[in-house]
């Protein structure tokens, strides 16, 4: 029961899904509730791989891909979006520590950060619309706990930049247990789809070294100009890796 109220724990806080009123909630939980970021993840995917399935039987695939997307910004209150776009204007505008943290809090955005976004939703659209459907559902089903798993493997290794935050609950170490426990979610809907054939085994693969790749080369950035990491760059790494995992299926598509 206990695990199960960590699941909605961790559902609540990154999207504006309902959750049983039994649950409650203590701010501890947050902390352990990390263990389940990527089983949201395949929530999330859940929900916009339906949303794509049912638009792509009445409408053209690029209409579907944008209902799909849509969705999926309803459902987490653009949370990791907002994250992605706050990034982009704190690194982009920031010469500081103290500055880059001080643009990512401002609630406003800025240019880097709306060039940024539309350029991240761009490619995000582009490449899911050119995918045949089952391909591009079996990328949604891979691509949305894999990236929330990679944000989340900054928790695992990094050190919280801030002396308070929205993410400051999360910032506790997370353990090996409960990153193993991160990892054997993604590991699920990955085999899942490479059994199914839904994507090439080339493509997961591709698609899952290109996602730590880009984690590890934000992380670096992220230590070097601030020292670690915030709510805000779990976010835009979430984003990054996706889109990352969305590229890599389409290229290892046969042509």
């Amino acid at each position: 029961m206990h695990q199960l109220r960590l699941f909605f724990t961790a559902l609540q806080f990154f999207t504006r899904l309902p959750i049983p009123g039994w649950v409650g909630f203590d701010p501890a939980w947050l902390n352990q509730a990390s263990r389940y970021f990527p089983l949201v993840g395949v929530v999330v995917a859940l929900i916009t791989g339906a949303a794509y399935l049912v638009a792509a039987w009445f409408l053209p695939a690029p209409v579907a891909v944008i209902i799909s997307t849509a969705v999926g910004i309803y459902a987490t209150g653009a949370f990791h979006e907002d994250g992605f776009a706050d990034m982009c204007d704190g690194f982009g505008g920031g010469m500081t520590p103290e500055r880059v943290l001080e643009i990512m809090k401002d609630s406003r955005i800025g240019a880097y950060g709306a060039i940024g976004t539309i350029c991240m939703l761009a490619l995000k659209l582009t490449t899911l619309a050119m995918l045949p459907p089952l391909a591009a559902i079996g990328a949604l089903l891979v691509a949305h706990p894999l990236s929330r798993f990679m944000a989340t493997s900054l928790i695992w290794r990094l050190d919280y930049a801030r002396a308070e935050g929205k993410a400051k609950p999360l910032a506790q170490k997370m353990g090996n247990g409960e990153f193993a426990i991160a990892a054997i979610t993604v590991a699920v809907p990955l085999l899942a789809v490479g059994a199914l054939q839904w994507l090439p085994v080339a493509g997961l693969l591709a698609g899952t070294l290109a996602a730590a790749i880009a984690t590890f080369w934000l992380a670096r950035k992220f230590v070097r100009r601030i020292g670690g990491y915030t709510g805000d760059c779990l976010g835009a790494v979430q984003q990054v890796t996706e889109v990352m995992f969305y590229l890599c299926a389409l290229a290892c598509l046969p042509r």
